[in-house]
């Protein structure tokens, strides 16, 4: 049984022991050929970077065998940090319908592994994303890599693009969760209250 699949560390620096008061977020950027994911702590409204990477499949593999691949390696990420929610973004289709169901299946193994786990699993818009870490919900891919850049106090870009996405939705879920809505029951809503 060969085993295409892989995951990225870029950041290999995990951080194990962590003040109660802090919240571990898993954050996903759906997708078939690279699956981006980002972890970051929230605490008090001040956001560090653990690891970020990419689940990758092999073009031209079956979609079953694809599928596979990303429930497996996503399944070693949750077992190895540990996540105590997680994040997804929810799909945007534009003109490809084909690539967008694709997608719309591998974000479906996503949210069956987590939930499998047990972890609360929290849905973003593109939109709400995007207000969240840029204060504009028509912001641009470039603005809203540099925000993450910048709120997570890193000295580069995150690499893959994919991987700053998932870090992105785990950002708008760090700060809904801080907010006073979220404490007040609100829990569905991504803020920057």
């Amino acid at each position: 049984m060969r085993n295409l699949g892989f995951y990225d560390k870029i950041n290999e620096q995990i951080i194990v022991s962590k003040d109660v008061s802090d919240l571990r977020i898993l954050g996903l950027d759906p997708g078939i050929a690279i699956v981006g994911f980002g972890v970051i702590e929230a605490q008090r409204g001040q956001f560090h970077s653990l690891t970020y990477g990419a689940i990758r499949t092999e073009a031209g593999l079956p979609l079953s065998e694809r599928l596979e691949i990303i429930y497996n390696d996503l399944n070693q990420l949750l077992d190895s940090l540990r996540p105590e929610a997680v994040a997804v973004e929810e799909l945007f289709f534009n003109t490809n319908i084909t690539t967008g169901i694709s997608v719309a299946h591998g974000r479906g193994i996503l949210l069956l592994a987590c939930r499998q786990k047990g972890i609360p699993i929290y849905e973003y818009t593109p939109l709400q994303v995007k207000q969240s870490v840029v204060g504009y919900g028509r912001a641009e891919k470039k603005q809203i890599m540099e925000m993450v850049r910048r709120m997570l106090h890193l000295t580069e870009i995150p690499r893959p693009d994919d991987a700053a996405d998932a870090l992105a939705i785990a950002l708008c879920h760090g700060r809904a969760a801080t907010s006073l809505l979220f404490q007040a029951g609100e829990k569905s809503q991504c803020s920057t209250i």
